[in-house]
């Protein structure tokens, strides 16, 4: 069967559902069947050259498995391996015989062989493409992530007989005797900014984990001179939506797929291998939208088993799970507390009375000229309402909003926040205000909680005012099981919030640290912006999480972890 022939049959049959793809995946077969009815035209001058897509595939077979239950034996591409590359290299202007592709773009489970294929690529553009002098770069923002691939390379050319000796490989370097052609790691780490390199051929793997476009920038300038360059991206979705593939990257490329999108690039390749939004994740079905290779053998499908099993298990993982095995886009960062949408799927659509309600208070006191917040728990019949309120210097406002880079004033307009006089946190302003408060609510205030670092005097002098207290240290013993409920609780939607984005922001923000033993609390060493809010509500979850339903009377009954 003709590579051509073998390609839309592929297409047809994952439009049709005979084999499983996610919608990316389906608008990109979809771009290729209609390529092939344009070709050759005046409104699109490329030619589907099936020498030069099988010549790749040839090449891919010149080398062995390196790893895994194929290790030793010969590379036969898998036929996503015969789309993408076949595409990529069967593509050419029907003019010049110059590459159609100048970038390429594949976002795939972990384990799918993105390495071997980075090393094919990169082993082809420096010798069996045929430009002269090639420079390959294998690019990463860390020394060992930028080595991934071109060791890849260096095992494939040493395990072969037949082109070991046309490549020199010497400090750092992979060298094309014939062609002068070279292969380099490339990274920030290593301090090696590319200045100076003109890349026939940009490699990026995990483009997700990139902070900056710093990396894709330096390959994407550098080969202005180069008549037929390749900058190709492979990566798993990530959890740092901030970040530039995501932000980016991963919404252009979504785009060009779109047959609904005025937006169109013929010159960017773009294969996207992922779960849709609401697909079951325990539906092994499913698995392998995100991993056409690894679920398409028992091994494989084993390994995605105990994966999920772990995921399920324990929740720490499942971010994990779902980023690098089922390759969807997580809002939520490396060690993430929850995600927002679990969060905000607990918004009230109609404020609750709390009028003479129940209360339980959390305070967590920071630094004077940082936020510092109070965090309000409320037994509910279904399980608790939330609310916070934090406080901020007014001669620090102007200079945290520049820094946290967050609507500090917008969020004062909406009473999520209050500006204390002067440059620091007075806490008897806040003691103040918490009084006043619980006054002015009618509430009825059942603990005030607090963390003793710092705030002794504070609870000293609630004390006096009438509030019973109790201190509530930070450590895991303490905090890991409320961390955990809490979470639960929200998963569950047994929690209720008013859609505070003061403290929306807080929960996203806030980063969990575990021990050995798998206890977990949240983190403000590890978080890099303010978890205030969330902690001081945390704080007061120690002790109202303790508040049960009395089946008898319907009255709720207050049981104190003192009590315990």
């Amino acid at each position: 069967m003709s590579l051509r022939t073998e390609l839309i049959k592929y297409s047809h049959q994952v439009l049709n559902g005979d084999i499983p793809g996610c919608i990316e995946h389906k608008w990109a077969c979809q771009r290729f069947l209609l390529d092939l009815e344009r070709e050759n035209t005046d409104e699109f001058p490329y030619i589907f050259d099936e020498e030069k897509g099988e010549r790749f595939l040839d090449w891919m077979r010149l080398f062995k498995h390196r790893k895994g239950v194929l290790a030793g034996k010969y590379i036969e591409p898998h036929i996503i391996q015969k789309f993408n590359f076949g595409n990529v290299y069967g593509w050419v202007h029907r003019d010049t015989g110059y590459r159609r592709f100048k970038k390429a773009y594949w976002q795939v489970g972990r384990k799918n062989a993105k390495s071997q294929s980075l090393g094919t690529v990169g082993s082809y553009e420096a010798s069996a493409f045929g430009e002269p002098f090639a420079e390959v770069y294998c690019a990463a923002t860390k020394k060992d992530q930028a080595k991934l691939v071109w060791d890849e390379i260096e095992g494939m050319i040493l395990g072969n007989d037949d082109l070991r000796d046309r490549f020199k490989i010497a400090y750092g370097t992979i060298t094309h005797l014939k062609s002068g052609s070279i292969i380099k790691p490339l990274s920030k780490e290593d301090r090696k900014t590319g200045d100076g390199t003109s890349p026939s051929c940009f490699i990026i793997d995990e483009y997700h984990a990139h902070e900056t476009a710093e990396i894709y920038d330096i390959g994407d300038s550098g080969q202005g001179a180069r008549p037929q360059p390749l900058l190709f991206i492979i990566t798993t979705a990530g959890f740092e939506l901030d970040y530039p593939c995501y932000r980016v990257e991963y919404q252009y490329v979504r785009q060009i797929l779109d047959p609904d999108n005025p937006i169109q690039n013929d010159e960017y390749f773009v294969m996207i291998n992922k779960l849709d939004e609401n697909d079951d994740i325990t539906d092994e079905r499913n698995w392998i939208k995100a991993n056409p290779i690894l679920a398409s053998y028992p091994e494989g499908v084993e390994y995605l088993r105990r994966q999920l099993k772990v995921a399920l298990d324990v929740p720490e993982k499942m971010r994990n799970f779902l980023t690098k095995n089922m390759n969807m886009w997580i809002d939520q960062k490396q060690g993430g507390y929850m995600p927002l949408s679990k969060w905000n799927a607990c918004k009230s659509e109609e404020k609750p009375d709390l009028t003479g309600k129940d209360v339980y208070i959390g305070v967590d006191l920071s630094k004077k000229i940082d936020l510092s917040s109070v965090g309000f728990i409320f037994p509910m019949e279904y399980g608790f309402h939330i609310k916070q309120h934090s406080f901020m210097p007014e001669d620090a406002l102007r200079e945290r909003q520049a820094k946290d880079k967050v609507p500090y004033s917008h969020w004062i307009d909406k009473g999520w926040l209050s500006v204390t006089p002067g440059a620091v946190v007075d806490y008897a302003y806040i003691e103040d205000w918490i009084a006043n408060k619980v006054e002015e609510e009618g509430w009825n205030p059942i603990l005030l909680c607090y963390d003793p670092y710092g705030a002794t005097q504070f609870a000293q002098n609630m004390s006096a005012r009438g509030f019973t207290v109790v201190e509530v240290r930070q450590g895991y013993q303490t905090l890991s099981e409320p961390t955990k409920d809490f979470r639960e609780y929200a998963y569950q939607k047994k929690l209720t919030h008013d859609g505070d984005e003061l403290l929306t922001w807080a929960i996203g923000n806030a980063i969990t640290e575990i021990d050995a033993n798998e206890n977990i609390r949240l983190s403000k060493r590890k978080s890099r912006e303010r978890i205030d809010p969330i902690a001081a509500v945390i704080t007061a979850f120690v002790q109202a999480r303790f508040a049960t339903m009395n089946a008898g009377d319907g009255n709720i009954k207050f049981i104190s972890i003192n009590d315990l």
